[in-house]
């Protein structure tokens, strides 16, 4: 499956790939120790996140692009 972005689509590819290794080699079998695809999706989600900017897509609600969006408004 593609990404939102098509500038996007090289990444997920590549964290998928990462973390479709991780899961099969190393967490099935016990060792869920480390993470060695956090920068591979960090990257991603940046992508992500500027590619739905500049589509325009509504996201109200979505607090995965700005964990600190909201928190101010709802702590009344």
């Amino acid at each position: 499956m593609n990404s939102v972005g098509e500038a996007c689509t090289e990444l997920k590819r590549e964290y998928d790939q990462c973390f479709n290794r991780w899961f099969a080699e190393k967490f099935l079998k016990g060792e869920s120790a480390g993470d060695p695809c956090g920068q591979l999706f960090k990257r991603y989600q940046l992508c992500v996140q500027k590619a739905i900017k500049e589509k325009d897509i509504p996201i109200e609600g979505l607090e995965f692009m700005d964990p600190s969006k909201g928190k101010a408004e709802n702590s009344s």
